[in-house]
């Protein structure tokens, strides 16, 4: 695993997203041809790389700053889990359509290679919590946006938005705007 560029930045500062870039691995061709994955896999897989990521997003949002802790499906949801377990928060999935058993909202939006549905259960907030919105790839920002959207369409207030990687090249930021985006690493 190397970095794959020579200048490493991120919101947290450049220890930050060299150790993510330290653990990040590039897979050409999936989920198609053409697609360069950024696999963060071998991140979560190191205990002490993992702990020190997970207390870099603590720190950087602040423990008395949300209520819960959104995961997107699926990655999002490692980063989700472990951010709320170390601030003592509940956590809530956004997941695919039709993952959900009780009712839920939804949300289409296009991605870098498809279409796809998030929904979340249309309870998973109580009005003015303040949401934690959590994923591992920043790429086009229709991930996110639609999510954004489910959380304050459930009642929630969206608290902050942070990823472990951002593809700048995408332009998600912008087309994110104003909302905030914390990005640990942006290539």
């Amino acid at each position: 695993m190397t970095e794959t560029h020579s200048v490493v930045r991120g919101d947290s500062g450049p220890q930050v997203a060299r150790l993510v870039a330290s653990r990040v691995l590039d897979v050409p061709d999936f989920p198609r041809p053409g697609v360069l994955f950024k696999d963060l896999m071998p991140l979560f897989a190191d205990g002490a790389v993992f702990r020190e990521v997970i207390d870099g997003i603590v720190a950087y949002h602040g423990r008395e700053s949300f209520d819960v802790v959104v995961g997107i499906e699926a990655r999002g949801f490692v980063v989700a889990a472990a951010i709320a377990y170390a601030t003592g928060v509940g956590v809530v999935p956004v997941r695919k359509a039709g993952k959900l058993p009780r009712p839920a909202y939804s949300a289409s939006y296009a991605l870098e290679y498809g279409e796809a549905t998030l929904e979340v259960h249309e309870d998973a907030f109580t009005a003015g919590h303040r949401v934690l919105v959590v994923d591992d790839v920043l790429a086009t920002g229709g991930t996110a946006e639609a999510t954004l959207g489910l959380v304050e369409r459930a009642g929630g207030t969206v608290a902050g938005f942070t990823v472990l990687l951002e593809l700048a090249f995408l332009g998600a930021r912008e087309r994110l705007a104003p909302r905030p985006v914390h990005a640990l690493l942006t290539v």
